[in-house]
């Protein structure tokens, strides 16, 4: 289920005791996003809108595009609360708070002077993709942030590290978030992230789904950093923006939320060791490797111009990240048999022909849509149903996100 906050509101679903009040935390000073028009020309022809002078309106809502999140708060408090749960397993997550608590990036996340003169000298096409992509980076992680911020402040009385943790997290995504904002200043634009907060359409996920779906996010999120970072260590000339320097220490970030969030599933074993556990794992394992698989798809340009191949480095994320979660997850996709990749190649191109149909002015565009619906549904099925692995040591330890591997 989809609302904006203002809907969600007039509802009743956000109650007075659940506001979204993180715009006021996270949204960056006025001079910290300040644009700079001497290099407006630069954007002239790239097809941003703005809402007013260097802000950007937002990109337009889609099945593929990152999405904010809104939940059962009181459910969650309910799953790690210590008076309902007194012999809950706080070891791991204590080990984590401890992690987070060292705040290992707390000074990694400072700019130089070659941000700005870097970003002047981006142009034509290779600008445009590379302002979508700081744009669909920064609504992501800011998501969290907002998603985080809440469940900390629900969670304080009931389960106060956990809480601790949630809040820690959002200290990562914020500034996270606030350095993808400040560097689309440097490309004279930046996202007014009050306005989002306040406007943007909220899903709705139930507690358990919320934590399968962010430890996928997190850990395929750690892959897709490191990989591009070590890709750019061997190919310098690749390197047209310093934001890529930052990655290696950045994706220890998500990898870190990711351990918490494994460590909430596995204080929680009912949500990893039932039949109905193994159903959601796999369900949400193909959620996300076929958004990612689909949305860099229509980007290939973006990863062209980093000097990366779009459907190999999609395909190492995914195997990577799939073998960092068969570690927890009682199932997961087969996904290192070729007939896996196979079916989402076929996906893609299904895709591209929706979207051109999409752009399409077409009186029957809309009819013309449904046969390639049908055969998407189709192979979303496929893969519903295709070759799975029953795996699941509920250990992480030395999982493949922490392998030294070369992409």
């Amino acid at each position: 289920m989809q609302t904006t906050l203002k809907q969600q509101r007039a509802c009743g679903r956000v109650s007075a005791r659940q506001p979204f009040r993180a715009a006021a935390v996270a949204r960056p000073r006025r001079s910290t996003v300040r644009v700079q028009a001497s290099a407006a020309p630069l954007n002239e022809g790239l097809g941003f809108e703005t809402m007013r002078d260097g802000i950007k309106v937002a990109a337009k809502e889609t099945l593929l595009t990152p999405r904010f999140y809104t939940t059962d708060f009181d459910e969650m408090e309910q799953l790690f609360s210590k008076e309902i749960n007194p012999n809950l397993d706080m070891a791991e997550l204590n080990a984590c708070l401890n992690e987070f608590r060292n705040d290992y990036n707390k000074v990694h996340f400072v700019r130089n002077e070659t941000f700005k003169a870097a970003a002047d000298k981006v142009s034509g096409e290779t600008r445009r993709i590379f302002i979508e992509f700081l744009e669909r980076s920064c609504t992501a992680e800011f998501s969290g942030f907002l998603l985080y911020k809440e469940l900390a402040r629900r969670m304080k009385a009931s389960s106060p590290e956990v809480a601790e943790m949630f809040l820690l997290m959002s200290r990562d995504e914020a500034r996270h978030a606030g350095f993808l904002n400040k560097a689309l200043s440097d490309f004279n634009l930046a996202l007014d992230l009050g306005f989002l907060t306040k406007n943007r359409t909220y899903t709705y996920f139930k507690p358990k789904f919320i934590i399968y779906a962010t430890f996928l996010s997190e850990k395929i999120g750690y892959w897709r950093y490191i990989t591009i970072y070590r890709h750019l260590q061997r190919n310098p000339d690749n390197q047209f923006y310093p934001l890529f320097e930052y990655f290696e220490n950045w994706c220890q970030d998500e990898n870190r939320h990711g351990d918490f969030l494994a460590a909430c599933l596995k204080a929680k074993p009912e949500l990893l060791n039932t039949f109905e556990a193994k159903l959601w794992s796999k369900f949400f394992c193909l959620s996300v490797y076929i958004t990612m698989y689909l949305n860099d798809h229509q980007r290939t340009k973006f990863y062209e111009s980093l000097g990366l191949n779009t459907r190999q480095f999609n395909q190492h994320v995914i195997i990577e990240t799939n073998r960092a979660t068969e570690r927890l997850f009682p199932v997961v996709p087969d996904v290192e048999d070729p007939r896996f990749f196979e079916i989402l190649n076929k996906m893609v191109d299904v895709n591209a022909k929706l979207v051109e149909l999409g752009n399409s002015s077409s009186p029957l565009a809309g009819l013309q849509k449904l046969p390639l619906l049908e055969r998407m549904a189709s192979y979303c099925l496929q893969l519903l149903f295709f070759k799975e692995k029953d795996v699941g040591s509920v250990d992480i330890a030395g999982s493949g996100a922490s392998r030294n591997l070369a992409f």
